[in-house]
C-alpha cells in the first residue's frame, strides 16, 4: 500500500512545479510587454512648445531652451544702450563755433532799400562751424559805437565749407539828411573777438546811423529789415 501512494505524490508535486513555471512565464511576458509599451508611450508625448490645440502660439523665446538657469545675455532679450548725452559746452553735435577769421565777408552797397548795404560771410574752412546768428557786431567809421540790432532774432546753425550767410546793414536813416563818409566796415562774429575790417564795394557812403541785421540764409531776408 505504501508503495501506491508515492507516484501519486510525485505527480503532484510534478504538477505543482509546473504550474508555477507556467505562472512565472506569464508573468515575464506581462512586464516585457509593459517595457516595450513604454518607448512608444513616451514618443507618442508632445514636444515643448507644440501646438496643443488651444490655438494659442508658444511664450518662450527661440533659443532660451539651449541656455542654462539664469542666462539672459541672449539677443532677443537684451536692452538697447542709450546714446551718450552731448556735452553743453557751446558746440553742436562736436561742431565748434564759428570764429571771425574762420570767415571771408563782402559788404556791397544794395540798390533796394536806399541806405543799406549787404554783409555775406562765406566759410573759407575746410570744416563746418556753427554760426553764432545773433552776435554779429558792425561798428561803422565815424559812428559812435556798434551798429543796433534790427529785425528778428535768427537761429545758429551749421555753416558749412564754402556756404554763405547774409546779414543787412543799414547805415544811413531816411529822415536824417547829412553825415559822415565811410568806405569800411568792422566786423566780428562776436563782442570778444578782434574784428576784420572790409572795405565798402560801391563806396563810399554817407553814413549818419547804423542798424545791422542778424544772419540769414537768403539775401532778400537780410533786407528785408
Amino acid at each position: 500500500m505504501a508503495h501506491a501512494t508515492r507516484p501519486r505524490r510525485t505527480t503532484t508535486v510534478m504538477l505543482a512545479a509546473v504550474s508555477l513555471g507556467i505562472m512565472a512565464l506569464t508573468a515575464c511576458n506581462g512586464d516585457g510587454e509593459k517595457d516595450a509599451s513604454a518607448p512608444s508611450a513616451a514618443a507618442s508625448a508632445s514636444p515643448a512648445g507644440a501646438d496643443n490645440g488651444s490655438g494659442e502660439p508658444s511664450t518662450a523665446a527661440p533659443g532660451d531652451g539651449d541656455k542654462p538657469d539664469g542666462d539672459t545675455s541672449g539677443s532677443g532679450g537684451s536692452t538697447p544702450q542709450a546714446s551718450a548725452p552731448v556735452a553743453d559746452d557751446g558746440q553742436d553735435g562736436g561742431v565748434g563755433m564759428c570764429e571771425t577769421a574762420d570767415l571771408s565777408y563782402k559788404v556791397t552797397v544794395a540798390s533796394k532799400p536806399t541806405s543799406h548795404a549787404l554783409l555775406t560771410a562765406t566759410n573759407k574752412d575746410s570744416a563746418p562751424c556753427l554760426l553764432p546768428a545773433n552776435e554779429l557786431v558792425i561798428t561803422i567809421p565815424g559812428l559812435d559805437g556798434a551798429a543796433e540790432h534790427a529785425g528778428p532774432e535768427g537761429k545758429n546753425w551749421i555753416l558749412k565749407s564754402g556756404e554763405t550767410a547774409y546779414a543787412g546793414i543799414m547805415f544811413a536813416r531816411a529822415d536824417t539828411s547829412g553825415g559822415k563818409s565811410a568806405d569800411k566796415v568792422e566786423i566780428a562774429l562776436t563782442a570778444a573777438e578782434s574784428p576784420a575790417t572790409v572795405p565798402i564795394n560801391d563806396g563810399p557812403v554817407t553814413v549818419n546811423d547804423g542798424r545791422v541785421t542778424s544772419f540769414f540764409g537768403t539775401a532778400e531776408d537780410a533786407l528785408t529789415y
